[in-house]
């Protein structure tokens, strides 16, 4: 039994949003299976159906477990076994989901790691979870080639982009790449896909241990509640119960439609919605390593998706592509928006978009992180209110409370949103304290997520979000901690203390600026380029501050802290120059 199936004996509170769902909905039982295991039942229903497109070429189901097996037999080879941690660095090719399926299949751990962060975050990625072996796009060797000696792994493999696209198409690939990224060396320690994958030559495949529900599946990076680097330790029963709840609501999704996997596979709501998700259901996943915003429209017209989701920048890009004349979106059944507040200026644009380009389809917001596996509320089809972030997904409960005290507050009324779910996360890994914070028992028996986030929800069980109680800046979809960018730009030997604040940006919605003071005998004429170019090493790219203002001393509140609000309206120049 898991801690998520622990209640006390009391009769629960009818919920408003109840009324939308069947009693079966409500009640869904998640069966003792793991990620793989979906996967084989896809297979076993739709062997012929694809599963995966990328570049035009085709894997369907039936090919897609052969793949897993062959890499599962390889990774056994190299000595993984249940309970292991591989860390998986790779935009969004079928090799990411390959891996993650063959791991999965002999009961080790996926450590989803954003291929654009800095050095110094893969390699914290790596020490963290004690990764042995590491998956990582070719482009980038750059950026391990420092840090591995100071990490357990013992061999990195590496994928091109190249590696799943027809003949004609990769080679085309791999001369337009020459001479522009530092290639990796090739010995025992460093070697390629292809020759990783003939290790299984000629091996049988040996007798398949089932591995269950409450087995640990993923690890994904969050800040948590606190703001502080996390690993998120994600069991198999959520991959199920997120592909359970989608297919349940969704009803127009029907075998053989697709979604457009834009998403990246390192975030919760990428890797369970959006590639997950359609492959449990019969549909296909489209993958696209690199978006390119000023060709949404195109990529529309080649793909035809079924299903979309994104962030609001995503919708705001497409609408505002003009490649195609007569761009026909009749295909589309659902835009979903996630990860930022959805404006209603930009929701209505954006159904405006739709209806001109013959599409019934309106656009939609969710809500969820990654303690939750990303997804916890969802308006779909006509449960919808504009404005909100939706009702509950079935199984999924959700109360407003006052942070102080825990009570629940009435309708309509401001608090933190807690949630109670089959699917949130084991914890953080290694990390008992913040475990203990995020995931508390209420005085109802249930353990409740603590999201920091707040919001208030109607009579109908419509929830409206308000807010982050957490420092949180969100650009382009991607969470910023700002007491991460905050440690990292403080360890530059000229720097004395450094505040960073979001701002509004018209593309991004929110955008780092950093609030700097140099230690004495520093002046910013003369390091401002060096701290520029310290961060653009240290930082992922959409961590990297977008403007940087440099003071003699920052303004306090009353109580002697940082007055992040007046930062946030100082638009004054460095107080040096």
């Amino acid at each position: 039994m898991s801690i998520f199936d622990v209640f006390r004996k009391k009769k629960p509170i009818p919920e408003p949003w109840a009324k939308y769902y069947k009693e079966e909905e409500l009640n869904i039982k998640i069966p003792n299976i793991s990620m793989f295991d979906q996967i084989r039942i896809s297979a076993s229903r739709y062997p012929n159906h694809k599963a995966i497109e990328y570049f035009g070429s085709k894997i369907t189901y039936k090919k897609l477990v052969k793949k897993i097996n062959k890499v599962s037999i390889s990774l056994k080879k190299l000595g993984i076994k249940q309970g292991d941690i591989v860390s998986i660095c790779l935009p969004n090719v079928p090799e990411s989901l390959i891996v993650l399926y063959g791991l999965n299949k002999i009961g080790a751990i996926a450590n989803m790691v954003h291929p654009l962060s800095a050095e110094e975050e893969i390699k914290q990625a790596l020490v963290s979870t004690n990764s042995k072996l590491l998956f990582m796009i070719d482009l980038y060797y750059n950026k391990i080639e420092n840090i591995l000696e100071d990490t357990k792994v013992e061999k990195v493999i590496y994928v091109s982009a190249a590696d799943s696209m027809n003949p004609f198409l990769g080679t085309v690939y791999r001369i337009s790449q020459i001479g522009k990224f530092k290639r990796h060396p090739h010995n025992k320690k460093h070697i390629s896909y292809n020759q990783f994958k003939r290790i299984s030559n000629f091996e049988k495949l040996g007798p398949y241990e089932r591995f269950g529900a409450n087995t640990p599946a993923v690890i994904i990076h969050s800040g948590g509640t606190s703001g502080t680097p996390k690993n998120v330790v994600i069991q198999n029963r959520a991959f199920y119960l997120g592909a359970k709840q989608t297919g349940d609501i969704c009803l127009h999704l029907k075998p053989g439609d697709c979604c457009l996997a834009i998403m990246p596979n390192f975030h919760g709501f990428g890797l369970s919605v959006c590639m997950h998700t359609p492959l449990t259901l019969g549909c296909y996943t489209i993958m696209i390593p690199t978006f390119d915003s000023k060709k949404f429209d195109t990529l529309f017209k080649k793909t035809k998706p079924t299903v979309v989701l994104g962030v609001p920048t995503l919708f705001e890009a497409l609408i505002n592509c003009h490649n195609e004349r007569h761009l026909d979106l009749s295909h589309l059944k659902y835009l979903i928006s996630g990860g930022d507040v959805l404006p209603k200026s930009l929701e209505d644009r954006v159904n405006e978009y739709m209806s001109e380009h013959n599409s019934k389809a309106r656009i939609t917001q969710g809500y969820g992180l990654s303690e939750a596996l990303a997804a916890v509320t969802l308006a779909h089809d006509d449960v919808n209110k504009s404005g909100s972030i939706g009702i509950p997904l079935p199984g999924n409960h959700v109360k407003i409370i006052d942070p102080a005290t825990r009570k629940t507050l009435k309708y309509g009324k401001t608090g933190e949103i807690v949630i109670h779910s089959k699917a949130f996360m084991m914890g953080y890994l290694n990390d008992e304290s913040e475990t203990n914070t995020a995931l508390q028992i209420h005085d109802d028996g249930h353990i409740w997520l603590h999201t920091g986030d707040l919001g208030y929800m109607d009579e109908d069980g419509f929830i409206f979000y308000q807010g982050r109680a957490k420092r949180m800046i969100i650009s382009s979809g991607y969470n910023v901690y700002p007491s991460h960018v905050e440690e990292v730009i403080e360890a530059h030997p000229a720097v004395l203390q450094c505040t960073v604040v979001g701002i509004p940006h018209p593309y991004k919605q929110e955008v780092v600026k950093a609030f700097i003071v140099l230690k004495d005998g520093y002046h910013s004429l003369f390091v401002k380029s060096e701290i520029k170019e310290y961060c653009k090493k240290n930082l992922a790219k959409y961590m990297v501050p977008y403007q940087y203002v440099y003071r003699k001393k920052l303004p306090k509140t009353k109580l002697g802290k940082v007055d992040f609000k007046a930062l946030q309206n100082d638009n004054r120049g460095n107080d040096d120059e």
